[in-house]
């Protein structure tokens, strides 16, 4: 449990009705796995700006990572990180734990009521994994992000365009049949993972990022235009896409510039504060 942690950071003060909530992926996104002095700094200076946004009541910020609570919190400590965000939706947001000052280490009641009910099984995946195989398809398990009652963790290495096309395809129609979601993405190598390989993710039906996005703003009744997010990677694009403010880091892969413009001027933790200054800043000026 996170009350058990073995270290101390500081908790943001917690928001009633905040003005404005931040997503950010994690790994590569807010967090930089070649973690610099300067990229320290801009840690801290993002870190700053959110607890005087949220110490004023205007500003909530939560990281919905791929990985694991206990993968986060040993980067934390190799970033030098000094506060929890006020949520983590952690692997691949199907879990929220609040993080802030009175609800730490909370998980959100209603979001596990809602996992409950989709009836996502170890059995429901081996029968699609079993079906994979007969097909000739090879899936690896992933161990690095941390197993999870509700997210299960694949590579499919890369074979040739045409290939690679008909397998996916397979297993996205295989797991729509069995009503499970799937998540397919190319793989960053930055993040730890593996070359020429994909992402396959399978989880319940209406979890992920976007989910987890739409569920925050309805919790605190504020509408697409009062949400931040940030990423860095293909499997971030749904994410960005279901706020008015989706921006990219500038240390995004090719992949994901590709397919959204929105991007911010720097990369990592920099991006995200200098983000985040100029457009609330905008908006105060036009409703003051």
């Amino acid at each position: 449990m996170l009350s058990n942690l073995p270290f101390n950071k500081k908790l943001l003060h917690q928001p009633q009705h905040p003005q404005w909530i931040v997503f950010c992926d994690f790994d590569e996104t807010y967090y930089s796995h070649g973690m610099t002095e300067e990229q320290r700094e801009d840690v801290k200076r993002l870190e700053a700006f959110v607890a005087e946004k949220s110490e004023a009541g205007q500003l909530m910020l939560g990281w919905v990572t791929g990985s694991s609570l206990d993968s986060v919190t040993s980067k934390m400590e190799k970033g030098g990180f000094y506060q929890f965000p006020h949520f983590i939706a952690s692997n691949l947001g199907t879990e929220i734990v609040y993080t802030s000052d009175g609800k730490f280490g909370q998980p959100d009641a209603e979001w596990m009521k809602r996992l409950d009910a989709q009836g996502f099984s170890d059995e429901k995946i081996e029968d699609i994994l079993q079906s994979v195989r007969e097909k000739g398809i090879t899936l690896r398990p992933q161990t690095q992000l941390g197993s999870s009652g509700y997210k299960k963790n694949f590579y499919y290495q890369e074979q040739d365009e045409r290939t690679d096309l008909h397998h996916l395809s397979f297993i996205q129609t295989l797991a729509k049949e069995r009503g499970v979601a799937v998540n397919i993405n190319k793989c960053n190598p930055l993040a730890g993972d593996p070359a020429d390989c994909y992402d396959v993710d399978f989880l319940p039906v209406a979890t992920g990022k976007d989910e987890i996005v739409r569920f925050m703003l309805n919790q605190y009744n504020l509408s697409k235009d009062k949400g931040f997010a940030f990423g860095d990677s293909g499997n971030d694009l749904r994410m960005l896409q279901s706020v008015t403010h989706g921006f990219l880091v500038q240390n995004a892969t090719a992949e994901a510039k590709r397919h959204h413009h929105q991007i911010c001027h720097h990369g990592y933790a920099k991006g995200i504060y200098e983000t985040l200054k100029t457009v609330m800043y905008k908006h105060e000026e036009a409703h003051s």
